[in-house]
């Protein structure tokens, strides 16, 4: 790696990028969260989860809606989806547009359409773009192509309650101190989420092995090894078990607060018995894309880094570098990249939690959630 530790690339982003800023070091580090969000969510689109996500949703508690929480990315169960067209000419696409284009199976009266744009005349596109909410299903609109006379648009409804969540977390370390003041916090708010959203409950034995339990539609409580029955869930298809279940995932990174995946403080342990899974951003790896975005950049990234630029200068006068909006040929250029590049891009992970977890094994269960047929298990 070209930096030692991120806490170095952080000062040298703050440098080079964010000097113009009150508080540079601040700045640059908001920057790097940013960062990690936005390769988690180009890494659920090279795996081609891209018609399944959503992004900060609220989501309620389980058997406790009163209380909702927005989580980052949740994958949810698609239910319909079509493709229409508009002339290029056309922009910007808004929400009115394209529902206006839509068969009333797909968009019923009782939808409430909802005041966003999929892309702007500017050309900054919405990732997961909701144009409409129902009681029970989104829909969901996602640009799938476009040239100088036409865009293909595709639309997906998606069910409302997810079948998997992921959620990013990133402390930095201030100036003479040895670890970020909220880094605790942060944890057990990462983790209160993680053990609140999905019917799957977790209770500890006084010899400290985790079991699972979970409510039946009968009212009946059904309980085994915490690991055997996550495994017996994402197996079986009976709406019992299915229903309001939901995968969670965590994303940590490091700078000097979480340690190493072989060396885990309170903060790192406290998520990784909340989460399902819980993936590790090396500091190697959010090096090696910071430097080939930013600092040293390579040819395919240029547009994304323009935007990055174009996004943070003292200039800016709209941010088109986040995973909400982001910079249409940006878009073009990560997507290729993370494409490209997913056999180093895997090897930017360690996994924390579970055992013996492999990224494989993560988008195998993300797949086999997905293939449910899920207008059948909430039917019922």
């Amino acid at each position: 790696m070209a930096y030692e530790s991120i806490d170095r690339l952080q000062k040298l982003l703050a440098e080079e990028v964010f000097h113009y800023t009150a508080d540079a070091k601040k700045a640059a580090g908001r920057a790097l969260g940013t960062l990690v969000e936005i390769i988690t969510f180009y890494l659920l689109k090279s795996w081609n989860f891209q018609d399944s996500i959503a992004i900060e949703k609220s989501l309620p508690e389980y058997g406790n809606h009163e209380i909702t929480h927005n989580v980052e990315f949740s994958l949810h169960p698609i239910l319909n989806e079509l493709t229409i067209v508009l002339p290029y000419s056309n922009l910007p696409f808004t929400a009115t547009r394209i529902t206006a284009q839509l068969p009333e199976k797909l968009y019923p009266a009782k939808f409430r359409r909802q005041g966003t744009t999929l892309l702007t005349r500017d050309e900054i596109l919405r990732n997961a773009c909701t144009v409409a909410v129902g009681s029970t299903s989104h829909l969901v609109a996602t640009l799938i192509s476009q040239n100088k006379n036409e865009a293909g648009i595709g639309i997906i409804e998606q069910y409302l309650k997810p079948y998997a969540i992921f959620e990013c977390k990133r402390v930095g370390v201030e100036e003479g101190m040895k670890k970020g003041p909220q880094t605790i916090e942060k944890a057990k708010q990462g983790a209160y989420v993680a053990r609140t959203v999905s019917s799957l409950q977790k209770i500890r034995t006084a010899s400290g092995e985790l079991h699972g339990l979970i409510y039946k539609a009968d009212q009946s409580l059904y309980s085994k090894r915490y690991s055997d029955l996550l495994t017996e869930i994402i197996a079986s298809n009976d709406p019992s078990l299915l229903k309001d279940f939901i995968l969670t995932v965590g994303v940590v990174s490091n700078h000097g607060n979480w340690f190493t995946s072989d060396n885990h403080n309170k903060e790192l342990k406290v998520l990784a018995q909340s989460y399902e899974w819980l993936l590790f951003l090396t500091d190697v790896g959010l090096a090696e894309f910071i430097t080939e975005l930013l600092l040293k950049p390579v040819r395919l990234l240029k547009p994304a880094r323009t935007a990055f630029l174009a996004s943070y200068s003292a200039q800016k006068t709209k941010n088109c570098f986040t995973k909400v909006q982001m910079d249409l040929q940006a878009d073009t250029v990560l997507q290729s990249y993370f494409v490209t590049n997913a056999a180093r891009i895997k090897n930017w992970f360690n996994i924390i939690a579970p055992a013996r977890g492999t990224i494989n094994s993560l988008k195998s269960q993300l797949s086999e959630l997905r293939k449910k047929n899920w207008a059948e298990i909430h039917s019922t």
